[in-house]
């Protein structure tokens, strides 16, 4: 499910934090769905207990997760961050575009190179590429 990449100059906690996240928003996770325990999923990863409180934190300030006391962490509304992520993917992409006209690029030059990502952007459950 989560796998740890020690070559990865990022932090534990934020690697956790992104697959964790990528779960949920990829519907691996469903809304309400229980998600393991800070203990279990630290033993199954082999690493500190702490790592995984301070991922768990960051998914429940960024509203990924919600936390029942004593039953445990759950999945948030799904649909809403799938649409939070969107808007941010979207106002990344404005940053790349604008960067891109900065740099003299032409439109086609974009619109080439995301063509030619198409095996990534493949269509997914009908919506458009």
């Amino acid at each position: 499910m989560i796998l740890i990449d020690y070559k990865d100059s990022r932090p534990i906690y934020e690697q956790v934090f992104d697959k964790l996240r990528l779960l949920i928003l990829n519907g691996v996770l469903k809304q309400d769905e229980k998600i393991p325990s800070v203990r279990t999923l630290a033993m199954e990863l082999s690493i500190n207990p702490n790592t995984i409180q301070r991922a768990y934190g960051e998914l429940e300030r960024q509203g990924y997760i919600y936390t029942v006391k004593g039953r445990g962490n759950f999945v948030s509304d799904t649909g809403r961050l799938k649409n939070e992520y969107r808007r941010e993917i979207f106002g990344r992409l404005d940053e790349v575009i604008t960067a891109a006209d900065n740099a003299g690029m032409s439109r086609s030059e974009l619109v080439d190179h995301i063509k030619s990502k198409e095996e990534i952007l493949d269509d997914r459950g009908g919506e458009d590429k």
